[in-house]
């Protein structure tokens, strides 16, 4: 089995050494570090270059949007994961916007940041329902607002149903089902996707469909 190799970056050791001891637990999940500030996550995800980097918001030296921002910008196929004590609105959009493919509050479960794992790992975006609707508020189009370019100019009309159901929450395995399509072909449509949106997530490719007005909150869950 190959692991899903996680950096766990916050400034709290019993943080860390809590959720080390619930991610190593599970059999396809392997912690190779642990950074205590920004910098540090950095240089660890850079050297190492893990699946995942779990990633606190107030750390010192570097704050998590800054290091998400290095991180994305040094190793784009670092997947970056937030758990955060705050969902305040600087935080949230800084860190989407820095290319962080999930966002977490710390009152979540165990279970729930092992499943977030293994979703952003499979390319899939995993966002706190409160951050969600945080996110859907702010960047869905007014109803009848006319998009800044139509869809079909950038993406083909599969893609363009494809990036509905990921709008919706829906898995590749899910999509795939609806559209009688096998799963290799959507994540084939989601690349396609990423590459013509010049995103490295499905987090910031459902922001850009909603800027673009082509998706409004009655497409989202």
């Amino acid at each position: 089995m190959n692991r899903i190799k996680v950096l766990i970056a916050d400034d709290h050791a019993f943080v860390r050494e809590s959720t080390r001891r619930i991610l190593e637990q599970e059999p396809d999940l392997e912690v190779v570090a642990e950074a205590g500030d920004g910098e540090q996550a950095v240089k660890l995800a850079c050297d190492l270059k893990p699946n995942v980097a779990l990633v606190d918001v107030a750390m010192p030296r570097l704050d998590g949007v800054e290091a998400t921002r290095r991180i994305k910008a040094a190793c784009p196929s670092v997947a970056v994961l937030v758990l955060s004590a705050y969902d305040d609105d600087q935080f949230v959009f800084g860190l989407l916007e820095a290319g962080a493919a999930g966002y977490l509050l710390k009152n979540v479960r165990g279970q729930e940041i092992v499943d977030a794992i293994r979703a952003v790992h499979a390319g899939e975006s995993v966002l706190h329902p409160s951050v969600a609707r945080k996110v859907l508020n702010r960047f869905a189009g007014a109803s009848g607002k006319v998009p800044y370019r139509k869809s079909l100019d950038v993406l083909t009309g599969r893609e363009m149903e494809v990036l509905k159901m990921v709008t919706k929450g829906l898995s590749n395995k899910e999509i795939a089902e609806a559209l009688y399509l096998s799963v290799r072909t959507v994540q084939g449509h989601l690349v396609n996707i990423f590459s013509k949106l010049r995103v490295s997530s499905r987090t910031e490719a459902v922001v850009y469909a909603l800027k673009e007005g082509w998706v409004t909150l009655d497409d989202a869950p």
